[in-house]
């Protein structure tokens, strides 16, 4: 794939798509537009002799829309079918001709938008599916090396090891993002990319999930959503400056989320504690995006500190969701606040007994203090509580007594694995 920018790197995804395509019918790898799906599909199956289509292709879409069922009976047997948002029709077909031949592998399906949240859709595939969501690049990706954080984190074991600080090189990665062809642009050249993107997926993918008469709404309320990003949903504030109802807004922001620009992370509950916020917390997809919309280089971004910690707090959620996406356990992401304003950035639970909890900060120094929030959710957890981490900009790993560590944020995607349990 000569020219590709997403070609570059390597997608830990692909062990997981490749033991899919293994077991199951049809397979799904879905995400949003531009993060490496098609590079990706193509990689695992062209060497299987896959044949290819996507219905970018307004005159296959056509075809495919005037005779679903025909067109999947004409297919050869094993097939990557890129962009199938745009045909919903074709799932229905697509059960017949599974139904019939229940082979492994026998479709592997691409999506930039979530056809799974429409249940006509979702039951017809009901038990012939296996849905991979693939993401922007995580940096381990662009680092070549798979991270052990994950396991670390939940094995509560840091390397006390010494390194640098990130300094204006936290903010660099943080601005750049994950998206491959944005990455391959200079910086000052990023955000037309991300205008044109914007702009793209407006006009089509949004199109084909919903109709709606105020498309020039959306890129402003994207822009609105990364002034708020990983804070708490706040519909009354991002309807403010449009002429259109609350209810309105609230729709485009599930629209939003449903082509995976937006989403909204889930409070996480304690029977032990009653007087917790029940409000989910608003997150971009990806922090160069971000970035972009709000108009900030780094150079702006590292002087602005505020604007530094919120966006650096949904850029950890994003490695850590894109690194979940490849892991052996699925994990549960969380925020956790109380009506007091004591709060804890991310919570992730593996499993039915395992709850860690991480908060976020910019800073080169940590204090006690700032492992209340993860204390307080350490007593609601009880058993269940692994450890607490503050991530912050320092040189080294460091115990701060009964499960509590300050760890470095490049150990997000540091190379060195977890040690081995004795």
């Amino acid at each position: 794939m000569p020219g590709d920018p997403a070609a570059t790197y390597p997608r830990f995804l692909q062990q997981r798509l490749v033991a899919a395509l293994a077991d199951t019918p049809v397979v799904l790898l879905h995400g949003p537009r531009q993060c490496g799906k098609t590079t990706l599909a193509q990689r695992v199956c062209e060497p299987l002799g896959y044949g290819y289509l996507s219905f970018d292709d307004d005159t296959l879409r056509a075809a495919a829309l005037a005779d679903p069922v025909g067109f999947v009976a004409d297919l050869p047997a094993r097939m990557v079918l890129d962009e199938v948002q745009r045909v919903p029709e074709i799932f229905a077909a697509l059960k017949v001709a599974v139904d019939r031949d229940r082979a492994p592998g026998r479709f592997l399906l691409t999506g930039s938008a979530n056809v799974l949240l429409l249940p006509r859709l979702a039951d017809s595939l009901a038990g012939r599916i296996d849905v991979q969501r693939l993401h922007p690049l995580a940096q381990c990706e662009l680092a070549g090396c798979e991270s052990g954080f994950l396991d670390a984190l939940f094995g509560a074991s840091f390397a006390h090891r010494a390194g640098g600080r990130l300094g204006a090189e936290l903010a660099e990665r943080v601005a750049a993002g994950g998206f491959p062809a944005a990455l391959a642009r200079p910086a000052p050249r990023r955000r037309d990319w991300y205008r044109a993107y914007i702009d793209a997926l407006v006009q089509r993918d949004v199109r084909d999930v919903r109709r709606i008469g105020a498309l020039d709404t959306l890129p402003r309320l994207l822009a609105a959503a990364a002034a708020q990003t990983a804070r708490l949903v706040n519909v009354a504030d991002l309807a403010g400056p449009f002429q259109v109802s609350r209810p309105t807004i609230r729709d485009y922001v599930t629209l939003l989320s449903r082509v995976f620009l937006l989403e909204e992370l889930p409070p996480w509950h304690s029977n032990r504690l009653s007087r917790l916020v029940k409000t989910p917390k608003l997150h971009l997809c990806d922090t160069g995006l971000a970035a972009a919309l709000l108009r900030v280089d780094t150079a702006a971004l590292w002087r602005d500190r505020a604007l530094l910690g919120q966006l650096l707090e949904t850029f950890v959620l994003q490695e850590l969701r894109r690194m979940a996406s490849w892991h052996t356990e699925p994990i549960a992401f969380h925020h956790f606040r109380d009506k007091d304003g004591v709060e804890v950035d991310l919570v992730l639970e593996r499993g039915a007994d395992e709850v860690v909890g991480i908060e976020v900060k910019a800073a080169a120094t940590v204090t006690t203090a700032d492992f209340r929030g993860l204390r307080m959710l350490q007593a609601a957890a009880g058993s269940r509580f692994r450890c607490g981490v503050v991530l912050y900009d320092g040189e080294r790993a460091l115990p701060f007594g009964d499960g509590m560590h300050a760890v470095p944020i490049r150990a997000l995607w540091d190379t060195e694995k977890a040690p081995e349990p004795p």
